[in-house]
C-alpha cells in the first residue's frame, strides 16, 4: 500500500471524527421561522439536547430536553449513534497512527502494522456509518412532518448540523476505504526463492579424458 495513500486515509478520517465533533453540539440541526411583524418574528431550532427561540431583537432563549425517556425514539438512538461515532472515530486515529507504514510505531512488522491500518478502517467505515444513519434518521422525520398536511406542530426544516454530519460520514467512509485496503490480513511477504540446480552437484577435481575413458569402459563392458 502507498504510505501516501495511508496518510491521506488518516487526514480523512479525522477530519471526519473533528466534524463528528462539531455537528453533534451543533444547535441547528432543524430549524423553523415564525413569521409575524418586526417584534413577533422568531426562530427555533432544536439539536439532539435542547431546544432554543430567539425573537428578531437577538433574545435566546434555550431550553434542554428535560426527561431522556420522554424523547422520540429516533432522538435517543441519534444521541447514541452520535457518540459511537466519536468512541469509533477516536480509537481509529490511534490505530491508524500506529498502522501507517511511515510511523515508527509497531516496529517494522509491517504485515502486523497492515492489520493495525486495516482495523482503524474499519473503525472509520463503522464511524461513518454510525453518523450517516443518526442524520439521516433525523432528517427523514424532519421531512415527514414537513410534508405531513395533517401534522398539527411546528413544521421544521433541515438545518446546518446536519450538513455538517452528513460530510463527516462522507471523510470518514472514504478514509476508512483506503486504509481497510491495506490490510494484509493472512498475507505474508513474499521474496524470490533462491536457485537450486537440478540434479545433484559434485564438487572437486575434474577427472582427466584418460582416466574417464577408463572408467566408462570398465562400467560398460565388466
Amino acid at each position: 500500500m502507498d504510505p501516501i495513500v495511508e496518510v491521506v486515509a488518516l487526514l480523512l478520517g479525522f477530519l471526519g471524527w473533528v466534524l463528528v465533533g462539531i455537528a453533534l453540539p451543533n444547535r441547528y440541526w432543524k430549524t423553523s421561522t415564525v413569521n409575524g411583524n418586526v417584534i413577533t418574528t422568531s426562530t427555533i431550532y432544536e439539536n439532539l439536547w435542547m431546544s432554543c427561540a430567539t425573537d428578531s431583537t437577538g433574545v435566546h432563549d434555550c431550553r434542554e430536553f428535560p426527561s431522556l425517556l420522554a424523547l422520540n425514539g429516533y432522538i435517543q438512538a441519534s444521541r447514541a449513534l452520535m457518540v459511537a461515532s466519536i468512541v469509533l472515530g477516536a480509537f481509529g486515529i490511534v490505530a491508524a497512527l500506529v498502522g501507517v507504514q511511515c510511523s515508527k510505531a509497531g516496529g517494522e512488522n509491517y504485515v502486523l502494522k497492515g492489520r493495525i491500518a486495516g482495523t482503524a478502517g474499519v473503525m472509520f467505515l463503522l464511524q461513518g456509518l454510525c453518523t450517516m444513519i443518526s442524520v439521516s434518521w433525523y432528517a427523514f422525520n424532519i421531512t415527514q412532518d414537513f410534508f405531513n398536511p395533517i401534522y398539527p406542530g411546528t413544521k421544521f426544516e433541515i438545518g446546518e448540523g446536519l450538513y455538517i454530519g452528513w460530510c463527516s460520514a462522507v471523510l470518514a467512509i472514504a478514509g476508512g476505504s483506503c486504509l481497510t485496503c491495506s490490510c494484509k490480513m493472512g498475507t505474508e511477504e513474499k521474496y524470490p526463492l533462491p536457485y537450486q540446480p537440478r540434479g545433484t552437484v559434485y564438487s572437486g577435481v575434474a577427472p582427466t579424458r584418460s582416466v574417464a575413458a577408463s572408467t566408462y569402459g570398465r562400467n560398460a563392458y565388466v
